[in-house]
């Protein structure tokens, strides 16, 4: 899975940064715009969820690394 870095910008991720959905606190990657909803989609695999883009924000530098280590784990173990 191809992840792209956040920006230190306080813009919404774009499509394959890592996001959190405020509403939820869901942590996944941005996969698409669609009807004006961010799609997301969780960051182990899995199917997406819809967002409103109001409450799509970036990760912290914490949520961030918590999020690529589980990553890096879900690879390791298939393999990757």
């Amino acid at each position: 899975m191809l992840l792209c870095m956040a920006s230190n910008q306080q813009t919404r991720p774009g499509i394959g940064e890592l996001a959190k959905d405020s509403t939820s606190g869901r942590i996944g990657v941005v996969v698409g715009e669609i009807g004006g909803r961010v799609q997301i989609r969780p960051i182990r695999g899995g199917r997406e969820w819809d967002a409103t883009p109001d409450t799509v924000v970036a990760l912290s530098a914490r949520e961030e690394l918590s999020a690529r280590l589980a990553v890096k784990n879900v690879n390791s173990q298939v393999g990757l």
